[in-house]
C-alpha cells in the first residue's frame, strides 16, 4: 500500500497531539531515576486507529461489580484507617461534563503498603483492604468512591525518599485506547518538597490541580471525612497526566 511521507496511507486523517510541556511531566526527569531507563529514546511512531481500536472493547455498566465503588466493603470486615469519601466531576476543556466514563483508582493502605508482590517494606498488610476501585461517571460526569486515606511509604529513589499520600487515577473513556493516568494528592502534605513525581510537573499552578480539596459539606457526621477532586481532560485547566509510556511500574 502506498504511503505518505509520514508513513500513513493516503487519505487517512491521523489526529495530532501536541504535548503541553508546561503542564505535563517530562518523559525523562532526572529526579525520578527510573525514567532514565524507561523513557522512549527514539521518535514515537503514531499508529492510526482503525474500527477495532475505536469501537471495542466497550467499557460499560456490566463491567462494574456491586462494591467496586466502596473499597471499605469489599471484604468481610472493614479495613483499618481513616474512612474518606472521594468525589468529583470529570470535565472537558469547555467545562462540559464527561458522562459514563470509567474511572479507576488504586492506592496503598493506611500504613502505606500496596497489596502487591513487589511491595515488601515492613508495614502491615491489611487483609480487609485490596486498594482498587472503579466506577462510571453519571450523566453529569460525577464520580464517588468510599475508601481509606492512604499512608506515605518509602521507595528508595533517593536518600530518605518517601512518597506523599496519594491515590492513582485511571480514566478510560469508553475504550482502552482512550486511557489517561494521573495521581491525586492531599492538601498540606509535608513530603511534597522531596517528591520528584510531584515536582516533575513544571507549572506550580498545574501541581495545585492535582490536590484534592477538603469538602466539609460532604463530610458525613460520625462516619467519614470528604474530599473533592475534579478532573479536567483538556485545555488550560487540564489535570497533569502520564502517558502510557510513563506509568510508574514500581509505583503500583
Amino acid at each position: 500500500m502506498p504511503t505518505t511521507p509520514d508513513g500513513t496511507p493516503p487519505g487517512l486523517i491521523v489526529p495530532g497531539y501536541i504535548r503541553d510541556h508546561d503542564t505535563h511531566p517530562p518523559l525523562d526527569h532526572s529526579g525520578y531515576k527510573s525514567t532514565a531507563l524507561r523513557h522512549p529514546k527514539r521518535p514515537l511512531t503514531l499508529l492510526p486507529h482503525t474500527l477495532t481500536e475505536t469501537t471495542s472493547p466497550v467499557l460499560g455498566q456490566d463491567r462494574l461489580g456491586e462494591l467496586d465503588h466502596d473499597l471499605t466493603r469489599q471484604h468481610e470486615e472493614e479495613p483499618q484507617g481513616q474512612r474518606i469519601i472521594l468525589h468529583g466531576q470529570v470535565r472537558d476543556s469547555d467545562g462540559t461534563p464527561v458522562p459514563h466514563t470509567l474511572v479507576e483508582i488504586w492506592q496503598a493502605n493506611a500504613a502505606g503498603r500496596y497489596r502487591h508482590a513487589a511491595d515488601n517494606w515492613p508495614a502491615p498488610l491489611d487483609p480487609h483492604f485490596t486498594g482498587v476501585g472503579r466506577v462510571l461517571t453519571d450523566a453529569q460526569g460525577r464520580y464517588r468512591f468510599v475508601t481509606i486515606r492512604p499512608g506515605a511509604y518509602p521507595w528508595k529513589n533517593h536518600r530518605n525518599a518517601w512518597r506523599p499520600a496519594h491515590i492513582h487515577f485511571s480514566l478510560f473513556g469508553r475504550a482502552f485506547t482512550q486511557r489517561l493516568v494521573t495521581q491525586m494528592y492531599f492538601p498540606d502534605d509535608p513530603l511534597f518538597f522531596q517528591d520528584p513525581m510531584w515536582n516533575s510537573v513544571p507549572d506550580p499552578k498545574a501541581r495545585e490541580r492535582m490536590l484534592a480539596r477538603f469538602d466539609y459539606d460532604t463530610t458525613e457526621p460520625e462516619w467519614a471525612l470528604a474530599y473533592r477532586w475534579d478532573i479536567v481532560l483538556r485545555g488550560r485547566e487540564q489535570t497533569p497526566f502520564e502517558s502510557d509510556e510513563e506509568i510508574m511500574e514500581d509505583d503500583e
